[in-house]
């Protein structure tokens, strides 16, 4: 699989304030978030992604190809979702997403016979003929979704796609996306402040801050402790496992129903289970959470990625 996006030596300039880079970095196929607070520069690398207004200097390609403003091949690979409304309330649900093909190169006719197939797809078919003035919040999301998708896109770009919406309206969306992902093989780069969005739906993160890459990577490696350790329950008390890891110089602290116990060798944790007369009932890494993670990244300062 052809790498989501690739970065090589990227910066741009808004006069003489650096909004991005440098970056090099590859971001692999799948699913990624691009994370960051604001101001961070994910509006930037998106437009620059999208061939809306060229990088200072450094190349971007984008499923292998390189992405130049205007470059019509590379856009017609992308459906994009904006964040905020970014629709014409006049016209009906058919035609904007009709008018978002025609956008990309297709014809009159089969932008229309398209509309009308992804608008079912997202479960708008009943309102396709109402105007998009009076489509509520969660329905206006699923119709950016349609616009995105009328071309049938490899790559869907999303920029805050469960904004404003309710939590039954998020969750189905989510699944909606999801499934594109899984059964249709898109790729998706989504930008969201909603980490438990990209928890659910990316396989990868990319965290930027001051308009430069802090972290990125699988969400596994990222959400790693830096300081290690397990997550250890046990039958036959926890105060035993207590008083056997305290006798033996170990560190550890309550954990909900587990103790994160201060040593990187799993083998020593058994060890120590075993000769405290104890059964394991669960041995897992510590894992720091997304939002924990995050935090981390954002505080600790940029790299030089």
């Amino acid at each position: 699989m052809a790498a989501l996006a690739e970065f090589e030596s990227l910066v741009k300039f808004y006069g003489s304030h650096q909004a991005l880079g440098p970056l090099s970095l590859s971001l692999p196929g799948g699913a990624v978030g691009l994370l960051g607070p604001n101001g961070a520069g994910k509006t930037t690398l998106l437009r620059i992604l999208m061939g809306v207004i060229p990088p200072t200097s450094g190349t971007v390609r984008i499923l292998g190809e390189e992405v130049n403003p205007g470059a019509k091949a590379v856009r017609r690979k992308i459906g994009y979702a904006p964040e905020g409304e970014a629709l014409f309330p006049e016209l009906s649900g058919v035609e904007a997403v009709s008018f978002a093909g025609r956008l990309v190169g297709m014809g009159k006719v089969e932008s229309i016979e398209r509309a009308h197939q992804v608008l079912d797809y997202v479960d708008l078919g009943e309102a396709r003929y109402r105007r998009v003035e009076t489509f509520s919040t969660g329905m206006r999301q699923r119709l950016k979704l349609a616009q995105a998708l009328v071309h049938d896109p490899a790559l869907l770009v999303l920029d805050e796609p469960t904004e404003g919406v309710d939590p039954e309206a998020r969750i189905a969306l989510l699944e909606l996306i999801a499934e594109l992902r899984a059964e249709h093989g898109l790729q998706v780069l989504l930008s969201t402040h909603l980490l438990n969005d990209v928890e659910r739906l990316a396989t990868h993160a990319l965290v930027l801050r001051d308009g430069r890459a802090v972290t990125h990577g699988p969400l596994s490696e990222l959400k790693r402790a830096p300081a290690g350790g397990y997550l250890v329950r046990v039958a036959g008390g926890m105060d035993k496992l207590q008083e056997a890891l305290t006798a033996r110089g170990v560190a550890w602290e309550p954990a909900a129903a587990n103790l994160r116990v201060s040593l990187d060798d799993p083998r020593e944790v058994l060890r120590i289970v075993a000769q405290a007369g104890l059964v394991v009932r669960h041995l897992a890494p510590f894992e720091l959470t997304l939002d924990e993670a995050f935090t981390q990244a954002v505080a600790g300062g940029a790299s030089n990625a």
